[in-house]
């Protein structure tokens, strides 16, 4: 197939010519002259024929109007898998000149969704649930503890030092988290996944066999760094993987397995419930997790790494080959155009930590640093300390039941929001979720002042943790993880995750680490007020500066948010 183009809009259309890895398409119309070229293979078999087939393509905002008039023979299927091709090219072209036009004076919300992926033989589930093991070990070693704190207690007298484990355990998940970045960068996604395997193998095995506090909180503090590093590469991993199509869907799976994880350190700590027989078996409990770990080290051997990366590299080779496996050889070609065109132009050194504080980039890294703060000090992990306190007003006095309510809350809201992230949208979302976390808070506060409410606060305040924790699953709590990989130039990705991902644990820490003593001094009716003050503020703030991202692929948003690169 050969495309002749008029010089005139050669020069200012395209600007370039053919070569055999891509077609240049321009605005207007393309004559395609079928000829009896020996190079390509569809066309050997037919070197004897003598036939012209002139086909125009009218392309008008993402619309392919042809017409076709031929010469005396047609080519058959031959032909018709040579007129595919070129309307794929032309399908990537037109994303791409839509996107170009946009960039330099809108925002990606005001860009009509695209969705030019067909089906293709390649598969991203497996390499989806072998990275969710990283997420699955995340929710277990935040959860692991609460079952297993009073045997702790007796077995090793933590109980004076309980809240200490917690301190070292975010703290390091802060350190790690810091970290992931510059490892993912440096060795790659999958790699980083291995190293990080070490010290969740290592902090998982020294808990087990832990016989006094100093060995335990070094474990913790080793599994902290490892949950640390996971938080930033599991949502890093499967946002660069992830077909553009059902990306948010993928994505939000990662808060799923954390919950998941939080609800298997809860079924593990069941027999310890039951009988004292059991005594021991808290350290089976913190055991189990290398189980996780070593199949996430030895699933990353098997899983192909990110193409977004390996095209950073310049491995070209590799990032084809990686593409083939995650979704088909037939899109090989058009995932690298998309590749190329994001980067082309861009002669630019890799991010450095103080390139995210620079102009060009902090106002992008600051909406993800304030997603998590608001996440965060919207109260979420204050809500789920108190529950059990909460169900017990409403007389369940089972802290096993109210946990297990909680979580299974979490459960269903994060499989709801996957089914419609890539429907709804991540800014949607986001909003409905903050004001329905706030609309709980004033409720929670209400059932705990009013008078006239007193004969039901009980009840009330149940309903209103269930729908704040629903509220925080649809929304607060799946969308930032997913949103900061989608937002994020390339060249800063891998960091700026890792940044905002610290900014979650630093939060994490200071709301661990006072608000017990907050609410001595101001009591749970004015602390649950306030965090209703906060989920208001972030309902503006995602109003006012988070794009939408659904449907477009990481290079589109990169070129609409980041026109110079």
């Amino acid at each position: 197939v050969s495309i002749r183009i008029p010089p005139s809009k050669q020069n200012s259309e395209t600007g370039s010519s053919l070569d055999s890895a891509s077609t240049n398409l321009i605005k207007g119309n393309l004559e395609v002259k079928i000829s009896k070229r020996r190079d390509l293979p569809c066309f050997r078999e037919f070197k004897e024929r003598q036939s012209t087939l002139t086909r125009n393509l009218c392309i008008r905002r993402g619309s392919i109007c042809s017409g076709l008039s031929s010469g005396a023979v047609s080519m058959g299927a031959e032909l018709a898998r040579a007129r595919d091709n070129v309307e794929t090219v032309a399908r990537s072209l037109i994303k791409f000149r839509s996107v170009k036009a946009q960039a330099s004076g809108g925002d990606v919300e005001d860009l009509a969704p695209i969705n030019p992926h067909e089906t293709s033989t390649g598969t991203v589930l497996p390499f989806v649930g072998v990275a969710c093991l990283g997420a699955i070990l995340f929710g277990y070693h935040l959860g692991v503890v609460n079952g297993a704190l009073d045997y702790l207690s007796k077995d090793l007298g933590i109980a004076q030092n309980a809240v200490m484990q917690g301190i070292t355990l975010l703290a390091a998940a802060a350190v790690g988290s810091f970290t992931g970045g510059a490892l993912a960068d440096k060795f790659g996604r999958t790699r980083t996944f291995q190293l990080d395997a070490i010290p969740l193998i290592i902090g998982a095995v020294l808990t087990a066999i832990a016989q006094n506090v100093q060995t335990m909180i070094i474990g913790r503090l080793l599994a902290g760094i490892g949950i640390g590093i996971t938080s930033a590469i599991v949502p890093l991993y499967i946002s660069e993987i992830s077909p553009t199509d059902i990306r948010g869907a993928l994505g939000s799976v990662n808060q799923l397995f954390i919950c998941i994880g939080i609800l298997a350190a809860l079924v593990a700590g069941l027999p310890l419930s039951r009988s004292p027989l059991f005594f021991y078996r808290w350290r089976g409990m913190f055991g189990l997790a290398v189980i996780p770990s070593i199949l996430l080290a030895l699933g990353m051997t098997y899983s192909p790494e990110s193409p977004r990366w390996l095209f950073q590299q310049g491995k070209i080779s590799e990032a084809e080959k990686s593409i083939g496996t995650l979704y088909g050889k037939e899109r090989v070609p058009e995932v690298m155009y998309e590749l190329r065109t994001a980067g082309q132009g861009s002669t630019e050194p890799e991010a450095g930590w103080v390139d995210l504080f620079s102009k060009r980039y902090w106002k992008v890294v600051s909406v993800g640093a304030a997603l998590f703060f608001f996440q965060q000090f919207a109260g979420i992990n204050a809500v789920v300390y108190y529950s059990t306190a909460v169900f017990r007003s409403a007389g369940i006095a089972s802290d096993v039941a109210a946990s297990a309510l909680v979580g299974a809350s979490n459960v269903f809201g994060t499989v709801i929001a996957s089914s419609l992230m890539d429907r709804q949208g991540r800014k949607s979302l986001l909003i409905t979720s903050f004001s329905g976390m706030g609309a709980s808070m004033l409720l929670l506060s209400l059932s705990f002042t009013w008078k006239v409410l007193a004969p039901y606060s009980g009840i009330l305040a149940v309903v209103g943790t269930v729908l704040y924790v629903l509220s925080f699953s649809l929304g607060a709590g799946p969308v930032p993880a997913l949103l900061l990989p989608e937002i994020f130039a390339s060249r800063i990705r891998a960091k700026a995750v890792a940044l905002s991902l610290c900014m979650h644990w630093i939060s994490n820490f200071v709301i661990g680490l006072y608000f017990l003593s907050v609410v001595d001094k101001f009591g749970i009716s004015v602390v649950y007020l306030a965090f209703a003050a906060v989920c208001l503020l972030a309902v503006l703030f995602m109003a006012g500066n988070v794009v939408e991202t659904k449907g477009r692929s990481l290079e589109e948003i990169e070129l609409a948010l980041n026109p110079t690169t």
